[in-house]
C-alpha cells in the first residue's frame, strides 16, 4: 500500500508539474511611443487584438521614447512588436552610430509597412515663421532625444543646410511636454513627425493661432526613400485652412528574429483581420492598406509574415 500510494504520488505530481508547461502564457510586449502621440493608441488596440484572439497570451502596452528606443528594445529580446519609423529602421540595421545605433541591430524583421507619418511643425502666430528657414534664431522643440522624430529633424535641418546650432534654442521634448510650452509662450514652435490628427497638436491648435510650417518637395528629393513628398490637408486642425506642403516617412510595425514564425504569423494575421478595430482608435490607421506591406521594406521580413503574405497572394 506504501508503494503503491508513492507511485500514485508522483505520477500526481508529475502531472502537476507538466500541468503549467502544457498552459504556458505567450507574453507580448508592444512597444509604442509618448502616450500623446499616434503609436501608443494604435499599440493600445493591437494589444487587445492579440490578446483577445492569440490563446494563451497576455499582451501589453509600453510607452516609449518611440522609433530608437522601440528598435534597441526589439534587439534586446525585451519586445515582441513594435512601431518604428522607416529612416529609424534602416539606419538600425546598418548601425548609424549618429542616431542611437552604435552597432548594426541584425535581429530586427518586418512584420508590415503600415501607415506614413507626417513631418508637422507647428508654429506660434507670433514667430513669424512660414518655412523651414524662418526657423533659424527661433525656440524649436525637435522630439525626444535620438527619438525617430528628433533623427527626422536632424536629417530635415541638414538637407536644407542648416543645424541645431542655426536655432535660438533647442528641447528635446516629447510632444504633450513640447505643446505645454508653447501654450505658456516657452517656445516658438514643435516638430512633430506623426500620423494626421495628432491629438497634442490638436490641442495646441484649438487653444492659440498657430501656423503650421512648410517643407519643400525638394528635401525629399535631396533625403530619397523612405522620405517622399506630402501635404497635410486643409482642415486637418482647427485653424488650418490651407494645404501645408511637407514630408511623409513610412511606418513599420517590426519583430525580432527571436519571435516565434507562428507567433508572427497570427500578430501578422490579426492586424489586417481588425483593421476596423484599429481605425477606430485613431484615424492614422485608415491608410494601412495590405497593398502596401511589403514595399521597399529595408529590412527582411520575418518568415511568418512571409507565410501570410504568400496566402494572400501578395508574394
Amino acid at each position: 500500500m506504501i508503494r503503491s500510494f508513492g507511485l500514485g504520488a508522483l505520477i500526481a505530481g508529475g502531472i502537476a508539474l507538466s500541468a503549467p508547461a502544457a498552459m504556458a502564457t505567450e507574453f507580448i510586449n508592444v512597444l509604442t511611443g509618448g502616450t500623446s502621440g499616434v503609436y501608443y493608441p494604435l499599440g493600445v488596440a493591437l494589444a487587445d487584438i492579440y490578446g483577445q484572439n492569440i490563446p494563451d497570451s497576455r499582451a501589453q502596452v509600453q510607452s516609449t521614447k518611440a522609433s530608437v528606443e522601440n528598435l534597441n528594445l526589439l534587439q534586446q529580446g525585451r519586445g515582441e512588436i513594435g512601431f518604428a519609423l522607416g529612416d529609424s529602421v534602416k539606419d538600425a540595421y546598418e548601425g548609424n552610430a549618429d542616431v542611437g545605433f552604435t552597432k548594426p541591430l541584425t535581429k530586427l524583421r518586418a512584420i508590415a509597412a503600415i501607415y506614413p507619418n507626417y513631418i508637422q511643425i507647428a508654429a506660434s502666430a507670433a514667430s513669424g515663421a512660414k518655412t523651414v528657414a524662418d526657423l533659424k534664431g527661433k525656440s524649436v522643440s525637435v522630439g525626444a532625444a535620438k527619438s525617430g522624430t528628433e533623427v527626422n529633424a536632424h536629417k530635415i535641418l541638414g538637407a536644407l543646410g542648416m543645424s541645431y546650432d542655426d536655432l535660438g534654442k533647442v528641447e528635446f521634448l516629447p510632444f504633450a511636454e513640447s505643446v505645454e510650452l508653447m501654450k505658456n509662450r516657452q517656445l516658438d514652435a514643435t516638430l512633430q513627425s506623426s500620423g494626421l490628427g495628432s491629438a497634442a497638436l490638436k490641442d495646441l491648435a484649438s487653444t492659440q493661432d498657430v501656423t503650421f510650417v512648410s517643407v519643400p518637395a525638394e528635401v525629399a528629393e535631396k533625403l530619397g526613400a523612405p522620405y517622399a513628398a506630402g501635404v497635410i490637408p486643409a482642415g486637418t486642425y482647427p485653424g488650418q485652412d490651407a494645404d501645408v506642403p511637407t514630408l511623409t516617412i513610412t511606418n513599420i510595425l517590426v519583430t525580432s528574429s527571436d519571435v516565434s514564425d507562428e507567433l508572427a504569423y497570427q500578430m501578422t494575421k490579426l492586424l489586417f483581420e481588425h483593421l476596423d478595430q484599429m481605425k477606430a482608435a485613431h484615424a492614422a490607421a485608415g491608410a494601412i492598406d495590405i497593398a502596401n506591406a511589403v514595399k521597399n521594406s529595408p529590412i527582411p521580413l520575418h518568415p511568418g509574415a512571409v507565410k501570410y503574405y504568400k496566402e494572400k497572394g501578395l508574394m
